[in-house]
């Protein structure tokens, strides 16, 4: 969104231009089992005291649509852990994406995942920067054939399984249980879906 305002400086009238860009930031590992307990009232609150705009949350697993003039991940995402920090006093990880990035990873998703087999638990795994898809596959290994399927697009990774088999699967037990899990937070596909569709209906 480009916001255009009319200033006057110096006996003259000159057009400022602010470009307003639409931000997801997920919260990874809060509200689980009554640990790590994070208002998403409270956390919308304290995002609009410092100058987050049009801020919403989609459940209560930490995820959060914004809008900010800054053009920056790196610095929004530390932002927003300081942010939780003061407020909570809490260490959460968090990953920040753009809307456009987030349209972009689903847009190139794989034709068996995000259907409407409810046999198959479909989610997406998002890596916190600085760490790369290569750390995690490494960590984790292979994907265990005909129970769950992988694929790695733009440092992000689409992960199926099959329900009835999900604790014979590779990934499902070390995603937890090895160190990388604080470097990444997993979302389903419908969440995500809906999160885009809300960011997409918000502002102009």
């Amino acid at each position: 969104m480009v916001i255009h305002k009319l200033q006057f400086v110096n006996k003259n009238y000159i057009w400022e231009v602010t470009i307003i860009m639409k931000y997801i930031a997920l919260l990874r590992g809060i509200n689980i089992s009554g640990k790590n307990k994070v208002s998403m009232n409270e956390l919308k609150l304290v995002l609009e005291k410092n100058k987050y705009q049009n801020v919403s949350t989609y459940l209560n697993s930490g995820n959060v649509i914004f809008e900010n003039n800054i053009d920056n991940k790196e610095y929004i995402m530390k932002d927003i852990c300081k942010i939780i920090k003061d407020k909570f006093n809490l260490e959460i990880p968090v990953f920040v994406m753009t809307q456009s990035e987030l349209e972009d990873i689903l847009n190139n998703s794989p034709e068996w995942w995000g259907t409407d087999n409810k046999e198959i638990y479909d989610n997406l795994i998002f890596i916190i920067p600085p760490t790369k898809y290569e750390e995690v596959y490494n960590t984790i290994g292979s994907p265990k054939e005909d129970i769950e399927k992988i694929k790695e697009y733009n440092n992000s990774i689409f992960w199926s399984y099959d329900l009835k088999k999900y604790r014979k699967s590779n990934w499902w037990s070390k995603t937890a249980s090895t160190n990388i899990s604080d470097k990444i937070t997993i979302r389903t596909a419908n969440t995500m879906k809906k999160v885009l569709e809300i960011s997409k209906n918000r502002g102009v």
